[in-house]
């Protein structure tokens, strides 16, 4: 992978933004803050995003691979395409345009399947098997719990390699197909990122695409109550890690990789925009907060159901947020009031939100197509071949010569031109998409086998 820049470039205005992006969001790894940054950016430049057809809820019908036949047909053709799936990039080329950049993030295995673990604790059958929901009961002998036949496991073991698509069950032994894997990756994604270093692969991304400073700021989203966490006692890493090798060896791989190319960029540059970044980041948190950063509640303290985030089980909490009841829904204020909104929604409610907004956008299009089509099929019937047959003047037959002589007019018969050719107006064909669904179902989803409830990094 090579590196975008060396020295610190500063981002021309000229330059146009990219914005055809496939991101593959990944299980708990900070990817719905991420997909939450790609909505905003659909929204405000007007772009479509591919979302799921109703019967796969808000993924695109996970844990099966992905197919264009998930998409719903009102999202088409997308720019982006975001929401959970597990990776095909031959069906993804069908879809997508083909400058469209890829982009996915990864996480340390070790955090990330503690929280994977405590997430799913309820709807994986590997986690449910476990007595007293111990972890280290899981790790001292996992096979005595996993079951890589059930449609559930790959919550529980290599989920990212899973997710990109990869065989998750590959034995440790087998580095040749490791190393195939890895590389695979790394030449179909332009940018893996890594998600302890959120703002650093963000200024990675942003150079990538030529996009603006406020086009990458963000709200941590879909974090768990600091009472959900658990801190690892310092021998369960190297267990997590060797059940999970698959995963740990892309890890290590890609977090190489990334500072390589912000190695390329400068320490000078990269803090730089590190700190441009934050700083815009308070700026905006400031608007949209009251002068305070967002403090997260948990979902019982949020009235608002718009911004209430789905809770996966009793025992493991989401925090979520809510804008200050000052904050005015009037004028400019009303708009500044709408982008705090998006800021801090939930992914199940933007999914809905934006198919309601695109599937509006579509009917809209195919009815101004009809009248189009209604317009061009009234100008032929008007002006077309039957239409200037009419208006010419009847056909008369030929004086006979008796006839002329009578009225004292020449003898010579009058000559007659054929009749023209009958016409008739052709009615262009009106093609129209397969219908779909008309919308997502409406709330949060439980995570059970072939449609889970996808969530992010907590």
């Amino acid at each position: 992978m090579e590196a975008y820049y060396l020295g610190c470039p500063s981002l021309s205005a000229q330059e146009p933004k990219h914005t055809h992006v496939a991101f593959l969001k990944t299980h708990k790894t900070a990817s719905t803050t991420m997909q939450n940054l790609l909505f905003r950016f659909a929204e405000r430049n007007n772009l479509t995003v591919a979302l799921p057809v109703q019967s796969c809820m808000h993924q695109f019908c996970y844990p099966r691979a992905f197919t264009s036949h998930f998409v719903h047909p009102h999202t088409l053709p997308p720019s982006i395409i975001t929401n959970h799936m597990r990776f095909s990039p031959s069906e993804l080329r069908r879809l997508m345009p083909t400058d469209t950049v890829y982009v996915t993030i990864l996480r340390e295995p070790a955090a990330m399947f503690e929280s994977l673990f405590g997430y799913y604790t309820q709807y994986c059958q590997s986690f449910r098997r476990v007595p007293n929901n111990s972890l280290e009961a899981f790790l001292e002998d996992p096979w005595l719990y996993y079951r890589p036949e059930e449609n559930d496991s790959m919550y529980a073991r290599n989920t990212l390699t899973f997710d990109l698509g990869g065989d998750k069950d590959r034995p440790p032994a087998d580095t040749d197909y490791a190393r195939a894997f890895v590389a695979e990756v790394e030449r179909v994604f332009t940018l893996v990122m890594i998600s302890e270093h959120f703002d650093e692969s963000l200024v990675l991304l942003r150079h990538l695409l030529s996009w603006d400073l406020e086009d990458v700021l963000y709200v941590k989203l879909n974090m768990r109550t600091p009472g959900s966490k658990r801190s690892l006692p310092p021998e369960l890493p190297a267990k997590i890690r060797a059940w999970n090798a698959l995963d740990a060896r892309l890890y290590d791989h890609f977090n190489a990789s990334l500072w390589r190319q912000l190695a390329a960029m400068g320490p000078a540059c990269v803090a730089r925009e590190v700190r441009l970044l934050r700083q815009a980041q308070e700026r905006l948190l400031r608007s949209c907060f009251g002068g305070s950063t967002p403090s997260p509640r948990s979902a019982a303290q949020i009235k608002d159901k718009d911004l209430r985030p789905w809770q996966p089980s009793a025992k493991v909490g989401i925090v979520g947020y809510e804008l200050p009841a000052n904050l005015s829904r009037q004028g400019d204020s009303g708009r500044a009031r709408e982008l705090c909104l998006k800021l801090i929604m939930p992914e199940v409610q933007y999914t809905q939100l934006l198919l309601r907004s695109q599937s509006l956008r579509y009917r809209q299009r195919q009815q101004q197509q009809q009248q189009q089509q209604q317009q061009q099929q009234q100008q032929q019937l008007n002006h077309g071949p039957v239409m200037q047959q009419r208006l010419q003047p009847p056909d008369r037959p030929p004086r006979t010569p008796t006839q002329a002589g009578r009225r004292g007019r020449p003898s010579t018969a009058a000559a007659v031109a054929p009749p023209p050719q009958q016409g008739t107006g052709s009615a262009a064909s009106t093609a129209s998409l397969a219908g779909g669904e008309g919308g997502t179902q409406g709330g949060g989803t439980k995570p059970v086998q072939g449609s889970q409830t996808s969530q992010t990094q907590a």
